[in-house]
């Protein structure tokens, strides 16, 4: 198993061929690939990013069949489940790294934001329940200038709920929090761009 620096560099080598045009790995699609996973797996990463559309995490790190254990859920949410995949890829596969990838312009953050301002009592209560996850991490940036610049907010709103997100994985389970301090998992966070495609990992990111 490769370690989560080299996990780390083939992500962000990964995501810079997939800007540049050049992505196209094609373990994705080739048959040998195929058979050589039917009777396991070794992802070297386990992601936890947005449902949207626009941010498949194999292509935007131009990964293919077997390379990432991929957990999606609008906003980037962590719940119980979310905790229990990680825990279970952690484990079972001695993945060593754990990506939060945000994004911009998430439309859950936005939505958490619009909630904060004008509560709408007509919110389906699973709504409410994304809504809920990701408040804590962006309620407190209401209160400062920021609420005045609503581009600048959700700038900042999604790096706030990537960092919330990352620290209740590293805080949130015994088993993460264990595999942590025996240095067997490293877990950081990411911001992808809709506009340039480009990931930046700007939390927890070991130096060199």
């Amino acid at each position: 198993m490769i370690t989560a620096r080299q996990a780390l560099t083939r992500l962000q080598e990964g995501n810079r061929r997939f800007v540049a045009g050049s992505a196209g790995k094609d373990a994705g699609t080739h048959t040998l690939r195929r058979q050589e996973l039917v009777d396991g797996q070794n992802p070297f990463a386990i992601i936890l990013g947005c449902s949207d559309s626009r941010v498949p995490a194999e292509l935007v790190f131009d990964q293919g069949l077997g390379d990432l254990f991929v957990i999606r859920i609008a906003g980037n949410i962590v719940a119980p489940s979310q905790i229990g995949s990680v825990e279970f890829a952690a484990e079972a596969f001695g993945t060593p790294l754990v990506v939060v990838l945000g994004h911009t312009r998430c439309g859950a953050v936005a939505a958490t934001l619009s909630e904060i301002t004008q509560p709408s009592e007509q919110q389906s209560p699973h709504l409410r329940a994304i809504v809920e996850r990701v408040r804590p991490s962006v309620e407190s940036l209401m209160n400062t200038d920021l609420r005045h610049d609503h581009d600048a907010l959700l700038e900042e709103a999604v790096r706030a709920n990537v960092r919330n997100a990352a620290d209740h994985l590293r805080h949130g389970s015994a088993i993460l929090e264990q595999r942590i301090q025996n240095g067997e998992l490293l877990i950081v966070g990411a911001e992808y761009s809709l506009e340039t495609g480009e990931v930046d990992f700007f939390e927890n990111i070991p130096a060199d």
